[in-house]
């Protein structure tokens, strides 16, 4: 039986659930994100692998036209969503490019090689915001018509309790937004306040309600307000 948990948490925004643990341990869960433009086409933040299940899916959705690496370290299978989808655009950050094994994977955009303000033509619908202080160059962004921030390492809502609900292994580990320790760790993995200063305020001030990271479950109401809890510190 699929472990995976498929399911539309808002109007043409669907969700691939699944079991990950951090270094075979921890386990904070993967997700990938599908959204259904209103301009036509799909577009993908690709974090788990291209399942038949979640293939399906997708397809049922439309022509996929953008294939979406998160971060520098969400980056296992973009390989294997390009060759399912060669004519859709990959676009990933440039501090992934030295991690990844296929060489031959070329790139359509680079958030922290690309110069800033740059588009790539799905912005009529979702936002990004590149966090280049973060330590794993992480890109936030906001579908507008659903108000939700996708995101992959800036923020966790441990356990991972959805990602697990179809494992026969369990989810633990208690890591919220509003809490010290999750504060800790983004100051750990802080490399530049200033510009965290920028793009956390930079989020904080966008119109959304739900989160949907990568690791942990959905924050379904209140999202604004558990991403300002979490970055207060940082937030002009």
């Amino acid at each position: 039986m699929s472990d995976i948990v498929i399911r539309e948490v808002a109007k043409d925004v669907w969700i691939f659930s699944r079991p990950f643990a951090r270094l075979g341990i921890f386990p904070m869960g993967g997700r990938s994100t599908a959204i259904k433009l209103q301009q036509g086409g799909v577009w993908v933040l690709a974090s788990t692998p291209l399942t038949q299940d979640t293939r399906n899916k997708i397809d049922e959705l439309g022509e996929v036209k953008y294939i979406i690496g998160a971060d520098a370290v969400h980056h296992l299978f973009l390989g294997e969503f390009k060759r399912a989808y060669p004519n859709a655009k990959l676009i990933g950050v440039e501090g992934a490019i030295g991690n990844i094994s296929d060489k031959s994977l070329q790139f359509d955009g680079l958030w922290g090689r690309d110069p800033p303000g740059t588009n790539y033509g799905f912005e009529d619908e979702i936002k990004h915001c590149y966090f280049s202080g973060f330590r794993n160059k992480d890109v936030a962004f906001l579908h507008t018509p659903s108000k939700s921030l996708i995101e992959a390492d800036l923020l966790l809502n441990l356990p991972a309790n959805e990602q697990y609900s179809k494992s026969s292994s369990s989810a633990y580990g208690n890591i919220k937004p509003d809490s010290w320790i999750h504060r800790a760790i983004i100051k750990s993995t802080t490399i530049d306040a200033k510009a965290m200063r920028r793009d956390a305020t930079t989020v904080a001030n966008w119109d959304f309600d739900q989160i949907i990271p990568c690791h942990g479950d959905v924050i379904e109401t209140d999202g604004n307000k558990m991403w300002r809890a979490l970055y207060n510190a940082f937030i002009n």
